[in-house]
């Protein structure tokens, strides 16, 4: 059970595991004793007084009750590679991006300076508030046409779309374009809590695509 002591001391700490580190530390668990249990998007493993849970980010089709450790249902849904469309926005900026398994086969990131909020009263605030929410509109309306224009080509063959970054910024550039009415039916249920969107963070969406959420 070295492999089972192993995931528990990393579950302690509450963060997503990455398909791969999952797949090395369950799959030799296969077939232990104990019990399995797939049901509402869950996989759950009941080993001697622990128990684990494993909710992948695409969700879990498989249902059944086992007298055993079963891992090879969990294991074939987090192999499984998709076509996933990413928006992340910010104040400041916003990234866009087409993942095919872990690849991103198209993206565009952007920047535009919103100010800060003023602390002072008077004129001066006002004109600094209006100033502020012109360059929120101008952020918002760039975001929208490009994940019009990065996302649109790819519209029939997405499977799902992650969104991330700032949620009243990702609701004002969905609001922003009729032609981004597709997305919202296609979100994941996961809201991505990401950094400055840029090229970088849009590349380490990869892997958190297919990192499971595990708690023990």
């Amino acid at each position: 059970m070295d492999s089972h002591s192993s995931l528990r001391s990393e579950l302690e700490t509450g963060r997503r595991i990455g398909r791969a580190n999952l797949r090395k530390r369950l799959e030799p668990l296969e077939g232990a004793g104990g019990v399995s249990r797939y049901g509402d998007g869950t996989a759950v493993f009941e080993l001697g007084d622990e128990t684990l849970t494993v909710r992948p980010t695409f969700g879990l089709g498989h249902t059944g009750i086992y007298a055993y450790v079963h891992v090879a249902p969990l294991l074939a849904e987090l192999a499984r590679d998709r076509v996933v469309g990413a928006l992340l926005v910010r104040l400041g900026g916003y990234a866009v991006g087409v993942f095919e398994g872990e690849r991103l086969v198209a993206s565009k990131v952007g920047r535009r300076n919103v100010h800060g909020r003023h602390r002072k009263g008077g004129s001066s605030a006002s004109r600094f508030r209006r100033r502020r929410e012109e360059q929120a509109r101008a952020l918002v309306e760039d975001a929208a046409a490009t994940a019009v224009r990065v996302l649109g080509p790819h519209a029939e063959r997405l499977e799902a779309v992650a969104l991330g970054g700032d949620r009243f910024a990702v609701r004002d550039t969905l609001a922003a374009s009729r032609e981004l009415a597709w997305l919202e039916p296609r979100a994941l249920s996961r809201f991505f809590t990401v950094a400055e969107p840029r090229q970088a963070v849009l590349e380490r969406l990869a892997y958190d695509l297919y990192a499971a959420e595990v708690t023990g």
